[in-house]
């Protein structure tokens, strides 16, 4: 069944704050492979002009699929979860994210659009801080493969 696209430009409400905390940053940037001193030590942050220690690039994926849940769990959109794969992943950032902030996600349908059967899904989430600062875009594609016609038979 393909996806409804009147989602198009759907956008849902924001997140409730999501504090960064040093020791998620820590635990993030060490299951990630990344030994940045930025990411595990206040004071080398600071020596590069960050108030605190920053995350990894791709930390906001904590927030933002979480946020992204609003969507794929809208049961009116039509998408079995089961058939997804994670096709894409893109952040454009005003500011690094930082130990301390808490951030917010608005998450929008940016397109659907059917490709060989399968429907691909573009969420885009505006992660800003409590002030209304955008810190971070995050843009995810999710592709939920076509079901196997062959498996009814």
């Amino acid at each position: 069944m393909a996806l409804d696209p009147s989602f198009i430009g759907r956008t849902y409400p924001p997140t409730e704050p999501y504090e960064v905390g040093r020791e998620k940053i820590r635990e993030f940037a060490v299951a990630v492979g990344d030994a940045n001193p930025a990411y595990l030590d206040p004071e080398a942050a600071k020596a590069l002009g960050h108030p605190d220690v920053i995350a990894p690039p791709t930390f906001p994926i904590v927030l933002t699929m979480r946020a992204a849940g609003q969507v794929v769990q809208d049961p009116e959109l039509g998408l079995d979860y089961s058939r997804v794969v994670h096709g894409d992943q893109k952040f454009s950032y005003t500011r690094p994210v930082r130990a301390g902030d808490r951030l917010t996600v608005a998450v929008t349908v940016d397109n659907i659009k059917s490709l060989a059967g399968n429907d691909v899904l573009t969420v885009r989430g505006e992660v800003a801080d409590v002030t209304g600062e955008h810190v971070v875009t995050s843009v995810m594609t999710l592709v939920a493969r076509a079901a196997d016609e062959k498996a009814g038979e």
